[in-house]
């Protein structure tokens, strides 16, 4: 019989009807089943064991990996129809092999069906025995549901040995891998040649045994199921792993299995390409190089977006997430070619009220569905935590879309642009520099088959789900839920003198912000801050660390980033101190870690607290240093450019721009360190001074004035300074290191007087009455009257002694150093440095 025929007649068998040849548009051959929500997608190439299971109870983790067993059996057999369906022409097409009209060569048989009956066989092997297992186990399981006895079975359930055995055979995968591109070109020439072929290629059926329906499939499309199966293998294990516990004796053969699985997909990932290029025309092969979840911003409208950048261009598309029974889908949106492609990022750009509000909302309802989900975990069932589970996953995914602030701007010569936003900016410069790469290569763009290209996003794709938190079926005790604090300290290792940042993001539920920032450092080649920034965190595993460089008028630089496990068990109260390499740089910071129940997200952010009329301890108290960053960052800008200003000091800024700089510093650190960038130096001195002279409390406290007046009248000058400095140790800390980093910048200043006409003498003039003052007399209504001419004198000698205590001080060559910021302490062993 004509294997034309031969065909026909088994589709008209299986009730499908046949039509005559004709053109038809082409389907997206890489239908995806709706497969158990247990099976995750494909894994980076870097996959860790997963962590000791932290389900509340043994019983519950084995009801959970009874579930996890279940699907995969459901999933198996699915899997095993599909292989069959695939199989079914193998045995006429290598008849038709030798007659005078074949449809394929008997080499092409071969090539088209290598190794699909040897996986069939083992699956079918494993399939057999997991099921003859699982009905064993359910006919035993007691219907009473004794605590006790479900414990008992659930461990009597053995079933590692099966899923060891099948990844022995693991390897029967490599070879159909390496055969697949000439498997699935054999299947397209002779879709396109032969009808009968095509006939038989179209219209492939797989039997549903439970609910007699029929899937209908292209040839590709189940030539592809091998090749998706095999990457989800190791993701499989991991879900029983997770639910499997530590005593179980599954334990460690699971554990050797899912080793074995990540060894062979290690080997796949470096090894085969097949997955990740499309054929162009002319023999150039198009490699997808990355791909990720963004939102695009069109007419002021954010969408969710899945983006593939391609080594010729980035193609944007709209992803529809499949039903059950229906495959995932991605629509066209746009595309640029990377040839002339320029790129612009802005950064934590400022959201509107409403825009706040609503974030605060989706917060505040995704903070009460998690505390539900933590509460009533395995008191009422999996059906109320997967309904609980669902819920948190849109609200993140609406979060996800609406909180995004750092912008990537693309400007194609063709002058298209497109704006878009992340919520991380560690993705964003990962982005930006796979992009620049490919922008310096400068490939020059073969124009797409756009129907083509978006329809095989679902073979391309390395990521398949947006990246929601909530999504981990598993919670991690590994994680951290309580207050992160992170103290950055200085930087080393510029290339030259710049003003840096450096910004700081944790991962996790985003209930609370994620992401703070240092402010920027003067012009150095090795800028301090001992700044402490804190996060409320819940699920947080990583910690990401950028160094930014801030010039006026261009856009910033990222000039290097990391980023660090975050691990409860070396984390805790006290202080660890660490260095990291950011590529060139090196940045020191230090972390502590205090778990604690989270509240709800506030309504407001966080609001800085003022620092002018506020004693110095606590604004000490509240930054977390001893010298106050106002004094410091006046400091430091004055040292800039201003050492050289004549009358430094002396001379006083507008009064208007003084206000401005103190209302910054009040309500935004970071806005008043870049408003101070483009001030006027006599401003900068002018808020320095105004600082002090508004401290309810003087710098020096009011009750050493005496003694320090008494002191003036020691003869010896090494005794007096000795007595003096003495005295200081008296003082508060963050008065005395205030005092004594101010004294230190003013001894500078004075070195320059040559240029400035500022002596110790005049800085004395001007810094003594806001940094001493004498106690308050006060006088009964019945007290003497004073005669105003010796009050005036007495104020004259009392401003005179403030003025030379701080002259005595400035003349001290030998003052000692003030800290600047609160030590953190550690042990030597506990300093670390990642590379």
């Amino acid at each position: 019989m004509d294997v034309y025929q031969e065909a026909v007649c088994y589709l008209e068998s299986q009730h499908v009807p046949v039509e005559a040849e004709t053109e038809v548009l082409e389907e997206d051959v890489f239908q995806e089943e709706a497969v158990s929500c247990l099976l995750s997608p494909l894994l980076p190439k870097s996959l860790d064991f997963p962590d000791t299971p932290t389900l509340s109870s043994p019983e519950e983790m084995l009801e959970r990996r009874l579930v996890v067993l279940k699907g995969i059996l459901e999933s198996e057999e699915v899997y095993l129809r599909e292989l069959e369906a695939l199989l079914m022409p193998m045995k006429a097409l290598r008849a038709s092999a030798g007659t005078s009209q074949p449809v394929l060569s008997s080499q092409q048989v071969q090539t088209v069906f290598y190794q699909v009956p040897e996986l069939r066989d083992m699956h079918q092997s494993f399939f057999s025995g997991l099921k003859a297992r699982l009905s064993a186990h359910c006919q035993t399981d007691p219907s009473s549901g004794a605590k006790g006895e479900m414990s008992y079975t659930g461990f009597e359930l053995m079933v590692g040995d099966l899923f060891l055995k099948m990844v022995n055979q693991i390897g029967l995968y490599g070879g159909f891998i390496e055969n697949y591109e000439k498997a699935v070109e054999v299947v397209r020439k002779c879709t396109h040649s032969d009808p009968r072929f095509r006939t038989l290629a179209q219209s492939m059926m797989s039997s549903n045994s439970s609910d007699k329906t029929r899937t209908t499939y292209t040839f590709e499309a189940l030539l592809y199921k091998p090749l998706d199966r095999v990457t989800k293998t190791t993701l499989v294990l991991r879900d029983l792993l997770n639910t499997t516990p530590m005593e179980h004796g599954d334990y460690t053969l699971l554990q050797e299995a899912l080793r074995l699985s990540r060894s062979f997909l290690s080997g796949v990932n470096e090894s085969s390409q097949c997955k990740r290029e499309v054929t162009l025309s002319h023999g150039m092969r198009r490699q997808l190089m990355r791909d990720g979840f963004m939102v695009d911003v069109s007419e002021g409208e954010r969408s969710l977006r899945h983006l593939f950048l391609y080594t010729d261009l980035l193609l944007c598309t709209r992803f529809k997430q499949a039903t059950k029974g229906k495959q995932d889908q991605y629509r066209f949106c746009w595309y640029l070619p990377l040839a002339g492609l320029k790129l612009r990022w802005i950064a934590d750009q400022e959201r509107s009220l409403d825009a706040n509000l609503r974030l605060h909302t989706i917060r505040t309802k995704m903070h009460l569905l998690r505390q539900q989900l933590q509460q009533h975990a395995g008191s009422k069932g999996l059906a109320l935590a997967a309904r609980s589970r669902k819920k948190l996953e849109q609200l993140e995914l609406m979060l996800l879309t609406h909180s995004p602030v750092y912008t990537l701007e693309l400007h194609s010569p063709s002058c298209k642009s497109h704006t878009l936003l992340l919520s991380s900016l560690y993705e964003l410069e990962e982005w930006r520099e796979a992009i620049h790469k490919l922008t310096i290569d400068n490939i020059e763009t073969v124009p797409p088959d756009l129907l083509t290209l978006t329809s095989a996003c679902v073979k391309l794709r390395m990521t398949q789900q947006p990246p929601l938190h909530s999504t981990n079926a598993v919670e991690n005790e590994e994680s951290l839920c309580g207050t992160l604090s992170v103290a950055i300290h200085s930087a080393c290792g510029l290339q030259q003198p710049a003003c840096v940042y450096v910004c700081v993001e944790v991962d996790g539920y985003e209930f609370y912000d994620k992401q703070a920032q240092t402010h920027s450092s003067v012009h150095s080649l090795n800028p301090h801050w001992d700044q402490e920034l804190s996060f409320q965190v819940d699920g947080a595993k990583h910690l990401r660390v950028f160094c930014v460089s801030q010039s006026d008028g261009k856009d910033d630089i990222v000039l290097g980033k990391a980023s660090v496990k975050l691990e409860s068990k070396t984390l805790n109260k006290r202080w660890r101190r660490q260095t990291l390499h950011l590529g060139q740089v090196e940045v020191t910071l230090s972390l502590k870690y205090c778990p604690h129940p989270l509240k709800p997200p506030s309504s407001t952010a966080q609001q800085q607290q003022p620092v002018f009329c506020v004693p110095i301890e606590t604004v000490a108290q509240q930054e977390g240093v001893l010298v106050p960053h106002v004094v410091r960052c006046c400091v430091d800008e004055v040292e800039r450019r201003g050492m050289g200003e004549v009358g430094i000091y002396r001379i006083s800024g507008t009064t208007s721009d003084i206000a401005m700089l103190k209302t910054a510093f009040n309500s935004n650190l970071r806005e008043a360190v870049t408003r101070l960038r483009s001030a006027d130096v006599n401003a900068v001195t002018g808020v320095l001074k105004l600082y002090f002279r508004e401290l309810p409390q003087p710098l020096i406290p009011t009750e050493m004035f005496q003694s320090l007046a008494r002191m003036l009248n020691i003869q010896d000058i090494n005794s007096r300074l000795v007595s003096m400095l003495s005295l200081l140790h008296s003082c508060p800390d963050p008065n005395r290191h205030t005092f004594l980093y101010l004294l230190h910048h003013l001894q500078r200043v004075s070195e320059k007087q040559d240029v400035n006409r500022m002596s110790r003498q005049n800085l004395a003039t001007v810094f003594g009455p806001s940094l001493i003052r004498p106690p308050v007399v006060g006088l009964g209504q019945d007290g003497p009257t004073v005669d105003i001419s010796q009050e005036v004198v007495v104020q004259v000698g009392m401003k005179q002694r403030k003025v030379q205590v701080v002259l005595c001080y400035l003349q001290c060559n030998n003052l000692p150093e003030a800290q600047i910021s609160l030590p953190h302490d550690t042990d030597p062993e506990d300093e670390t440095t990642h590379m």
